[in-house]
Order: structure tokens, then C-alpha cells, then sequence
């Protein structure tokens, strides 16, 4: 009998790496993690990441619990979809906040929470540069 994915035997500092990278994945902006596990009853670690539209922050919200499922991570519930503006996302002990990248200033979450350890994060890939177009005259 295979073994199901869970993320029972995971930290939630490494569960929001993991979130936190699913996020670059498609192209969130400004993404950080926090560690609010001495200071937060309802959850131990935070991600934060920006929209650039009502789109992408449903797209990076689907790709989030698509993800979860594939590797059974929990999931408790999500709040905002329908809007856009501010979709959280309940992993347990991992909240995921998505924002639209303008309203993010406006609700500082950073700030509330400014007494968390921030989670080291790998660098986003590196865009690739872009390939000019041949010149018809060089021909």
C-alpha cells in the first residue's frame, strides 16, 4: 500500500517555505514568510504575497490548495476568493495571506505581526533574459 503524502512530520517553518515557493511559482509579488509561532495562537508561521490583479491572486490561491492536495498538506478553510482583495488561506498552522498589491500597505500585516521572526526564503528564479527579435536587415 503506498504511503499518503501528509505534512504531519513537517515544521510549519518549512511548510511555509514550501507555500512560500508554490507562490514564486506563479509569480507573486513581494512574498514573505514570518514565524508567529511565540506570539500567535491561531497559527504558527505566515506567508505574505501580493496580486497584481483579481486574477493572479485567485490563480496563486488555486495553485496553493491544488499543491495541498498533491502533498496533503491540511487545509481548514479560505476567506476572500470571491473578491480578490485579501485571500487568506488556512493551512492549520499556516495562514496564507494573498493581496492585491495595492491594498497590501493598507492592512500591514507586517506590521501586526512585526514581532515574528521573518523565515529565510531561497531567491526568486531569475528572470530569463529577453531573446531580441532578428533584424531583417542583417540578413
Amino acid at each position: 500500500m503506498p504511503h499518503k503524502k501528509s505534512d504531519k512530520n513537517l515544521s510549519a517553518v518549512a511548510k511555509a517555505v514550501i507555500v512560500a515557493g508554490w507562490l514564486a511559482e506563479k509569480k507573486a509579488k513581494d512574498i514573505l514568510a514570518l514565524d508567529v509561532a511565540s506570539i500567535n495562537p491561531v497559527c504558527e508561521a505566515m506567508v505574505v504575497a501580493s496580486a497584481v490583479s483579481l486574477r493572479q491572486a485567485k490563480a496563486l490561491a488555486d495553485h496553493v490548495l491544488e499543491r495541498c492536495g498533491e502533498e496533503g498538506f491540511s487545509y481548514l478553510g479560505m476567506e476572500g476568493y470571491r473578491h480578490g482583495q485579501w485571500v487568506l488561506l488556512d493551512l492549520n498552522d499556516v495562514m496564507v495571506h494573498i493581496f492585491q498589491e495595492d491594498l497590501r500597505p493598507f492592512y500591514n500585516i507586517e506590521g501586526l505581526w512585526s514581532e515574528g521572526k521573518r523565515i529565510s526564503l531561497p531567491p526568486a528564479p531569475a528572470k530569463a533574459p529577453a531573446t531580441p527579435e532578428p533584424d531583417p536587415s542583417d540578413a
